[in-house]
């Protein structure tokens, strides 16, 4: 009865179905300039040519090889963001939350920076086809390892406490912050410039095979993280009143920073830092399809894919051939947006 009770009017679901498929062919759009734009532009003839294999060398090596894992990339980090915002703003009810306030995405760029400068001392001892994995598993292990830590230290009398576990990020995002400084101050000319261009969030290195392994952790996080949908519309009601309806809060708790783990520390593996992304897409989704989460959990997602899609497009067509980190544009687009929104709460008296 909870369930039904909580199905949006269907006026809403189709309103909103509409906007879904208005969403998707944005990504899709967006996804097809990204492959057909950039230094060296092509049609959509020699796209689909490339993409089934009939085009020229030229053409094949373009899209095969650099624009299409590169925007593969793009759309599943920029989902698994998003929908990783979506599920922790629904969990501690607090629409300025994203993986960065508890401490998620600083866990996964301390494990990838740990990777990078002291990778050398374990590489050897591993078996050279695991070896390509060190850097995504470093990075989930930081991004589980720290939200563990956070909800640990928020859990009190059986309960977690949105208030503490965010108090419990800022603490654990300082620390995290502190080490990888450590970290850069012992590491070589080399590693200082690989890190330094990695922590601006960029998807310039992408391959099919890190484009492949983070679609893969995004997308088993992703399923994770939709299934919550009804969870989260309950949490909303407050934590007693959807005890009371029969939710197990803490269990929706602990899988939505799991999963939220997995999906922002694929995706720090592979593209470095990449900020506001979570915060922004969830806004968006909810201002245009309502406050139903069966609704906009999949809106956030591919919000977050075209915002992604959009942001490196322009990256590489503002001045090319060369390409400024996309990190700094989603912190252009997203630090006014979150100022916005801080205002904004303030003057209605949130």
């Amino acid at each position: 009865m909870v369930a039904v009770a909580n199905l949006p009017p269907p006026a809403l679901m189709s309103r909103g179905a509409l906007l879904l498929v208005a969403f998707a062919l944005a990504a899709v759009m967006l996804a097809l300039a990204g492959i057909a734009l950039g230094p060296v532009s092509l049609s959509l003839g020699e796209v689909a040519a490339a993409l089934t294999g009939e085009a020229d060398p030229r053409s094949q090596a373009i899209v095969s090889g650099i624009r299409a894992p590169r925007v593969a990339l793009a759309a599943a980090v920029g989902a698994g963001l998003a929908l990783s915002g979506t599920a922790l703003q629904g969990v501690l009810r607090n629409p300025l939350a994203d993986p960065g306030l508890i401490g998620v995405s600083a866990g996964g760029a301390l494990g990838a920076v740990g990777a990078i400068v002291l990778g050398r001392l374990v590489t050897g001892a591993l078996p050279a086809a695991t070896q390509p994995y060190l850097l995504p598993g470093a990075a989930f292990i930081g991004a589980a390892g720290t939200t563990a830590i956070v909800f640990a230290i928020a859990r009190r009398g059986g309960a977690t406490h949105a208030a503490t576990l965010i108090l419990a990020g800022v603490a654990v995002n300082a620390i995290a912050g502190a080490a990888i400084g450590l970290l850069i101050y012992v590491s070589d000319d080399q590693q200082l410039r690989d890190l330094t261009f990695w922590n601006m969030g960029g998807l310039g290195g992408a391959d099919w095979r890190a484009a492949g392994l983070a679609a893969l952790a995004i997308l088993a996080a992703g399923i994770g993280l939709l299934r919550l949908a009804p969870a989260l519309d309950l949490l909303q009601l407050g934590e007693r009143a959807a005890w009371h309806a029969g939710l197990e809060v803490e269990r929706v708790k602990r899988a939505a920073g799991l999963w939220s783990a997995l999906a922002v520390g694929a995706g720090t593996a592979v593209a470095g830092p990449i900020g506001f992304i979570g915060l922004v897409a969830p806004h968006v989704a909810r201002l245009c399809v309502g406050p139903g989460h069966r609704l906009v959990a999949p809106a956030a997602a591919l919000i977050g894919a075209a915002l992604l899609l959009g942001a490196d497009l322009a990256v590489r067509l503002v001045v090319p051939p060369a390409e400024p980190p996309v990190g700094l544009a989603t912190s252009l687009i997203g630090g006014p947006f979150f100022l916005w929104l801080l205002l904004s709460r303030m003057r209605s008296g949130a």
